[in-house]
């Protein structure tokens, strides 16, 4: 037997199921950013390794990213992120553009790391940003916008909670705790891994960041001040805006939510399922340098990203994925016998003629067999037409979740089933 050839590692097949969930998805995702007034928008797969070295540094972006030469000697990057990208747009036509841009996305991207749960190569991201702002009430805007998507898909506040915090205050804080200026990135990157580490490995790898031990304990005490936001005032707007819409519950205060990129400025956040199991769903913030820092005039923004793997995990966990049908199939066709074959395409076409989905049989079988895969490929309705029903200028529609049976005239058939199933919709 011939060896099967496997699937690149970290990448993923889309059976129709798949398909399915990753389509229904996108649907959810248009109506949410569409119903803000979002734009969608896309970039290239590819870009100029360049474009995100200027931010993360060429040897990071080389062990994350898949990195090749083109023929002319260029090192070209599968896209691991969009934000770049997006941001290179922006510089390229700055000046013909209508601020405050809101944009969004939702499209495949590629990181070299190691496969995991919530976690592969090759991932769908939701990308929604505004550029061109710089207040609370737009970061506000783009969280609101992340409930109002949990919330579409049935997700409460006692099951996810968007977690918030703002580096302007992180940064006040370290200062007055007497954290240098030149520590105050590894510092950042300590409190990032907080929860993800023991205590006892955590504070080892302080220690290993060159921190004193009197800046450790300054900063695990800052941590444990779940009232520490009243003092930026950014934050208490912040949690009174979403007050203010009735989505409080989905939101709160966490210290330990840096967020590793480096270019955000000011408030960052992200959710997570609220007994802190799997990875962030979702995660962004607040920057103010993206836009100069690839060649343009420096431009305000606020934006997050959601890739599809954790979320459908999470709404996996809690049942709350609607069953998909294998077909998107409205009606099967049968075939009653040999001599009914060119009669069953004819009638196939008139109903799909109205703008419904048809499948018809290419070659007559057993009827049961027939209706016994329209079931199986979750096809609601077979029209069975037997030499009594074509005498009678009649077709019998059947309903295979209820086993109900209606007879129809051929006479505009398929605006006759298309009416019957809108009057009928239990059938």
């Amino acid at each position: 037997m011939k060896k099967k050839v496997e699937s690149v590692k970290g990448t993923r097949d889309f059976y129709p199921q798949d398909m399915a969930f990753r389509n229904w998805l996108y649907e959810n995702i248009k109506t949410i950013s569409e119903s803000f007034g979002y734009s969608e928008w896309d970039g290239p797969f590819l870009e100029r390794l360049e474009l995100y070295a200027a931010k993360s540094g060429e040897e990071l972006v080389k062990e994350q990213s898949f990195v090749f030469q083109d023929r002319g000697g260029d090192e070209i990057a599968l896209r691991p992120e969009l934000t770049p990208s997006l941001a290179r747009m922006v510089a390229q036509r700055q000046r013909e553009l209508v601020y405050p841009l809101r944009w969004w996305a939702f499209s495949p991207f590629w990181r070299y790391e190691r496969p995991q749960k919530g976690r592969t190569r090759e991932f769908f991201q939701w990308n929604i940003d505004v550029i061109g702002e710089n207040n609370t009430e737009t970061d506000a805007e783009l969280i609101s916008i992340a409930i109002h998507f949990f919330k579409r898909l049935g997700l409460t506040g006692e099951q996810v909670k968007i977690f918030i915090n703002d580096r302007r205050l992180m940064d006040n804080q370290l200062k007055k705790i007497g954290v240098p200026a030149d520590q105050k990135t590894a510092v950042f990157r300590l409190i990032d891994r907080r929860d993800k580490m023991r205590n006892d490995e955590w504070k080892k790898y302080a220690l290993e960041l060159g921190l004193t031990e009197s800046i450790f304990d300054g900063v695990n005490a800052l941590l444990q001040q779940p009232e520490l936001y009243l003092e930026s005032p950014e934050l208490v707007r912040m949690f009174d805006l979403i007050s203010a819409i009735g989505l409080r519950e989905y939101v709160s205060f966490d210290p330990k939510v840096i967020r590793g990129l480096d270019y955000y400025t000011g408030i960052v956040f992200e959710a997570r399922k609220n007994d802190n199991s799997g990875r962030a769903i979702l995660g962004g913030g607040h920057y103010d340098n993206l836009v100069g820092d690839v060649g343009g005039e420096p431009l305000p923004g606020v934006g997050f990203a959601m890739g599809d793997i954790m979320i459908r995990v999470v709404l996996e966990e809690l049942g709350l994925i609607p069953a998909f049908s294998e077909s998107p199939a409205d009606v099967l066709v049968t075939i009653f016998d040999e001599n009914s074959v060119d009669r069953t395409f004819v009638l196939a076409q008139e109903i799909r003629n109205a703008g419904l989905k048809v499948v018809s049989m290419p070659a007559p079988q057993k009827l049961q067999k027939q209706m016994k895969y329209a079931d199986r490929y979750g096809i609601p309705y077979v029209i069975i037409e037997g030499p009594e029903e074509l005498k009678a200028g009649t077709v019998v529609l059947k309903s295979l979740k209820t086993g109900e049976q209606e007879i129809l005239s051929t006479q505009h058939l398929g605006e006759t089933i298309k009416k019957f199933l809108a009057e009928h919709p239990a059938l």
